[in-house]
């Protein structure tokens, strides 16, 4: 069976993408399918149930262009696996950030949220301190994810201090990964949430996604990058510093924590707060502070929270 979709009121070489990439992405979820793409006009051959496919999601990645200034190959990723990336954004606490791999949006819940969302695009520097349950991580990386999926950025790193380990996780079985899996869990939750598994395991495994602990960060200069300190309070002063310092052109840097919740011997010593204390005013720096009645999580966190902070 053969078919011509013709592609009228826009440029087709936007719907093609540079040297086709967007039109061999779709073509590869069919591989009984030729392709042929000749000026505005796509010509088909195959079978009908391909053909009628391949169709329908070229519709939806023209659609998807009258909302975007441009699609991608990850565009036709998402039009084929069920999952969307977002479109242009506007911080109003309506527009998804990303779609979740159930289809559900993901999008500021409060005002301190929806400050963090804005930040992200007026700063190159963002800092979300508050109470646990607020969801500071969950934007963060839903934040990051938006921005890989638009190629606003190449890669995501994501790291937390492992105060727990003393940073040296050497004890551990297992090689850097089986060491470091249940400090970071919480991020692969996230990640998992918004990315679909086989993609994560691509990104993961071609370097894309990097996860890593704070120790391991010294030395990188990272550029082009959306990169994530979260668990901030148990960072020392000279670690928050060194962090920082890692920042190259194009990147974006977002600082999440809890000064409520500081594992190190001396609470005194997180550098977090320190950091945000110096930094707070400076040209390119947001600091967001979540309070107790921003928590999303069950109505029973707030009181829980509460009820600590009421300790002594």
């Amino acid at each position: 069976m053969k078919r011509t979709i013709i592609l009228s009121d826009i440029d087709p070489l936007e719907i093609y993408g540079p040297a086709n990439r967007n039109m061999e992405a779709l073509q590869n979820y069919f591989p009984n399918l030729l392709v042929v793409c000749r000026g505005n006009s796509v010509i088909l051959e195959g079978s009908e149930t391909d053909i009628n496919t391949f169709g329908d999601a070229l519709d939806k990645l023209v659609a998807r262009r009258m909302h975007k200034t441009s699609v991608n190959p990850y565009d036709v990723e998402d039009i084929m696996e069920g999952t969307a990336t977002a479109v242009d954004f506007h911080a109003d606490g309506e527009t998804p950030i990303v779609y979740g791999n159930d289809g559900r949006p993901v999008k500021a819940r409060n005002a301190s949220q929806q400050a963090m969302v804005k930040a992200f695009f007026d700063s190159d520097l963002i800092f979300a301190a508050g109470p646990a349950g607020t969801g500071k991580t969950y934007m963060a990386i839903a934040l990051a994810v938006r921005a890989l999926k638009n190629r606003e950025v190449k890669r995501i790193v994501l790291t937390r201090p492992a105060v727990e380990a003393g940073e040296k996780l050497g004890f551990l079985p297992g090689d850097l990964k089986d060491k470091l899996d249940p400090y970071l869990q919480p991020l692969y939750d996230a990640l998992g949430d918004m990315i679909p598994p086989r993609k994560l395991s691509e990104f993961m495994a071609d370097g894309t996604i990097q996860i890593v602990p704070l120790a391991y960060m010294r030395g990188r200069t990272l550029e082009s990058s959306c990169v994530i300190l979260d668990e901030a309070q148990n960072t020392y002063a000279g670690q928050i510093k060194m962090f920082l310092t890692r920042m190259g052109r194009d990147s974006k840097f977002i600082v999440t924590g809890d000064a409520t919740q500081v594992d190190l011997p001396n609470k005194a010593d997180s550098g977090l707060l320190k950091a945000m204390k110096l930094l707070e005013g400076v040209g390119g720096v947001s600091v967001i502070r979540f309070t107790n009645e921003d928590i999303v999580r069950h109505p029973l966190v707030t009181k829980i929270v509460k009820a600590f902070e009421n300790i002594g």
